[in-house]
């Protein structure tokens, strides 16, 4: 890894926060709208939609190290790695979103297979969008500082892309005309104004990517130049070899749990517990105002108690707010202190784990002589989906289960309001026990050192 000693200036942090937000727009809108979009809308049974996801995420399986290891032993004229594929992207990546929400008025089982076949589509766009979100940050600098600035101004985007495809969408959908019903809960009627408001989404992305692009650098080279091209077989015996990709990967993949859950539930406490869907809408902003809040302080948390202690103090708030609401799920005030909790611990968590993912280029290529940015983040972004999926997937047959009815009825059963409740609490909060456990073993600057000390006695 060649060294650079050049400070990042705020014009390119702040291409990096254009881009998080460009990314998070995509991520919130989508688990807080496409499954309830899917039941509500194209009226699929709850179980066949998280069926989908479910078939999604093997779809990932296939193509994320496969699209990895293909971005791996790309090389652009440039001599770049990465950015490039900002410009590629952008297009697709924002057709996808766009195409997610559309109702093509079919009958239930095409519209169950045209609905898969966008969702690969948009999945494979996704994946390479992944490449730059988690790699860009390890390139740009090799400087710790400046990774914790960039970090920083990502997570800040992350809660601007969150308040647009969250806190703003219900009032977006309105103009567009939708959530007209009695009960502003998602329905049959608002297809036209959800994909609208996927359109509007779908040109904020494309903007993201775009200053992204021509405001960032990669900075960061190689150290050696290889010719050959890895297989997918060399580059996974490289990623376990580090141990501390291991365990940020499951780290991360409690995180997008955690994430995806409370992002794929909020809705159906909003419109079954507290009566209308645009309930979630001071919820989400209560989220969103701490997030941003915590995106400043962070960085000064971590260089006071050092990045492990900071993850524990992540998962711990976490865990410490929910407890009020597992207690009393239907006592509205508790569900803001769950979501003041998911704001600050989940913000510290996701800096972190960026941080960690950074370093973590950084030690594969000490202990192998390649640079892997592309595989790391494909590897940790397929660890994300498999959680989102896996999720889905668990919710749909607990609400099954439970007895939720697909029709746009206010009165669920007791057991699938409990069921919506613990989804919000109980759930989360065991995933956060097993994060915890991941802290213990997660070590990456003491990896790190062990590896320099390694290379130099070589």
């Amino acid at each position: 890894m060649e060294k650079n000693e050049k400070r990042i200036g705020l014009l390119e942090k702040l291409g990096f926060m254009s881009y998080s937000a460009s990314a998070n727009i995509v991520f919130n809108f989508k688990s807080l709208y496409y499954l309830i979009f899917l039941t509500n809308v194209l009226q699929i049974p709850v179980l066949t939609a998280g069926t989908m996801m479910t078939l999604g995420t093997i779809w990932d399986v296939v193509n994320d190290p496969l699209i990895g290891v293909f971005a791996g032993n790309v090389k652009f004229k440039s001599g770049e790695k990465i950015r490039p594929y900002l410009i590629y992207i952008a297009l697709p990546w924002a057709a996808g979103m766009v195409l997610l929400f559309a109702d093509f008025n079919l009958g239930q089982t095409f519209a169950v297979i045209s609905s898969l076949v966008i969702f690969f589509f948009y999945e494979i766009a996704n994946t390479f969008r992944g490449i730059v979100y988690n790699g860009m940050g390890a390139l740009a600098t090799d400087s710790d500082e400046d990774r914790k600035s960039i970090n920083a101004f990502r997570s800040l985007g992350g809660c601007i892309g969150s308040g647009i495809g969250a806190v703003a969408v219900t009032p977006i959908v309105r103009l567009f005309g939708g959530l007209q019903e009695k009960g502003a809960i998602i329905g049959k009627g608002d297809a036209k104004a959800l994909l609208l408001t996927a359109l509007f989404m779908g040109a904020l992305m494309v903007l993201g990517c775009l200053f992204h692009y021509f405001t960032t650098k990669e900075r960061v080279k190689e150290q050696e130049v290889h010719e050959e091209k890895l297989t997918i077989v060399e580059t996974y015996r490289m990623l376990f070899g580090c141990k501390s990709w291991v365990f940020n990967m499951f780290y991360i993949m409690g995180y997008g749990v955690c994430t995806a859950i409370i992002m794929a539930s909020i809705n159906y406490y909003a419109a079954y517990i507290l009566g209308s869907s645009a309930a979630a809408t001071p919820i989400l902003a209560i989220y969103l105002v701490v997030s941003v809040i915590m995106s400043f302080v962070t960085p000064k948390i971590d260089s006071i108690l050092g990045r492990k202690n900071t993850m524990y103090l992540g998962v711990l708030i976490q865990i410490i707010g929910k407890i009020p609401f597992i207690i009393n799920p239907y006592y509205a005030p508790f569900v803001y202190i769950n979501a003041v909790s998911v704001g600050m611990g989940g913000t510290i968590t996701f800096i972190m784990f960026n941080q960690n993912r950074n370093t973590i280029s950084d030690v594969v290529e000490i202990q192998n002589h390649r640079r892997l940015d592309a595989m790391v983040s494909t590897g940790d972004n397929l660890a994300s989906k498999i959680a989102e999926a896996g999720v889905t997937q668990a919710m749909a047959f607990a609400l099954a289960a439970a007895g939720f009815d697909e029709a746009l009825k206010l009165n669920q059963t007791i057991a699938t309001k409990n069921t919506i409740c613990a989804l919000l609490g109980i759930v989360p909060c065991v995933v956060l026990v097993f994060m915890l456990v991941m802290v213990y073993f997660l070590d990456i600057e003491k990896e790190k050192q062990e590896a320099i000390k390694k290379r130099m006695a070589e």
